[in-house]
């Protein structure tokens, strides 16, 4: 299409690409075009995120966050070219709108579909009044996909994640976040020895425990174990958990005691990481203090830490002990709020969720055994 473009489109006129990051960018577009047409038709980027297709300069840049707007200041564009649009913060694309200022400027972008009230489809896709034209295709639709992996993608998503990214469908997210696990739980619950684990009867494991820390609220901590287990990537297990309600409990904990807790949980195992909800300065610097365990803040993004603790579950790569009751009990009644148009779960049931999601986002992102 970019190919295309160039031939078809006046030639004065700066052009430009974008994506969610500069990262994204170069993953889903760049690369795959190189790899198909070399590196003398798509050079690799200068120094000043300039990229030259068929002889002539592209701007690149991240659409992510609010400040990237201003990197279009400035420019005249003739054509632009976007990738996972739905991920842009609106602000750059209400400057790139500005910014296609030549004769003949033409925008072409892609997108997996998010809510129907999504800034794009609310403020552009929806809007008899411009002069947008817009296709729909399903997974199928793609021929350079193998059909094996069209198989283990339909697999791995359920729910509203099944609807938009295979179906291609803008709707909203009802009903439980995860399915899966209450509908399928023999694939997701692990029976018997809860110390088979990282002992010579279990696979070798990286030890890591994952904390959504809460006074008044329940606060909610797993130990996983992560293992290499085929070609499928790292497999993850909640071998146990602690989790305090202090309401049900009937008394609060201070940090120090919650510090005692984790220390328990980690039973002297070689844990490498321990993720901690951000907001919980005061329990984290309490864990630096005693200089036993590596901490991070772990990465709070809540659309994208379910989109990614869904398709883990989906690919068959959490499962969880029996004996994590509350887990296993929250996944029966964590809910999407369907009285909000965005995509948002209910505040409540959710503080193993929550743990959960941290340890995906900041950990099974990163582990690559």
């Amino acid at each position: 299409l970019i190919l295309d473009r160039l031939t078809r489109h006046p030639q004065t006129g700066d052009r430009m690409l974008l994506g969610r990051t500069l990262q994204t960018l170069e993953r889903n577009v760049l690369e795959p075009m190189r790899r198909r047409y070399g590196t003398r038709v798509v050079s690799q980027s200068d120094s000043k995120g300039v990229v030259r297709i068929g002889g002539r300069p592209f701007y690149t840049a991240g659409a992510g966050r609010r400040d990237d707007a201003e990197k279009l200041q400035g420019l005249g564009l003739v054509y632009a070219y976007g990738d996972e649009i739905t991920t842009w913060h609106p602000d750059v694309f209400q400057m790139l709108k500005s910014r296609l200022s030549c004769a003949g400027a033409r925008f072409d972008g892609t997108c997996n579909p998010e809510h129907p009230a999504h800034w794009l489809k609310a403020g552009l896709l929806d809007r008899p009044d411009l002069d947008v034209k817009q296709w729909h295709f399903t997974i199928d639709d793609n021929p350079f996909l193998p059909p094996d992996y069209v198989a283990n993608l339909k697999r791995e998503y359920a729910g509203v994640f099944y609807e938009r990214y295979i179906l291609g469908r803008w709707v909203l997210a009802e009903g439980r976040v995860y399915p899966m696990v209450s509908e399928r739980p023999e694939e997701f619950i692990l029976r018997g020895p809860a110390d088979a684990f990282g002992t010579p009867r279990g696979p070798a494991c990286r030890w890591y425990i994952s904390v959504d820390y809460g006074t008044v609220n329940p606060c909610s901590m797993g130990l996983w174990c992560v293992f290499k287990a085929g070609g499928a990537g790292p497999q993850a297990v909640r071998v146990r958990e602690l989790y305090h309600d202090s309401r049900r409990a009937g008394g609060q904990k201070t940090d120090e005691e919650y510090y005692g807790d984790l220390k328990a949980l980690a039973g002297g195992l070689p844990i490498r990481r321990v993720v901690v909800d951000p907001s919980a300065s005061s329990f984290i610097q309490v864990i630096r203090r005693h200089r036993e365990f590596p901490v991070w803040k772990a990465d709070n993004s809540v659309a994208d830490g379910i989109r990614v603790t869904a398709g883990l579950l989906g690919a068959g790569r959490l499962r969880f002990h029996e004996s994590c009751r509350d887990t296993l009990r929250e996944f029966s009644l964590y809910r999407w709020d369907d009285g909000k148009s965005a995509d948002a779960p209910l505040k409540e049931n959710d503080h193993a969720m929550d743990d959960i999601r941290y340890f995906c986002n900041t950990i099974m992102t990163r582990e690559t055994l």
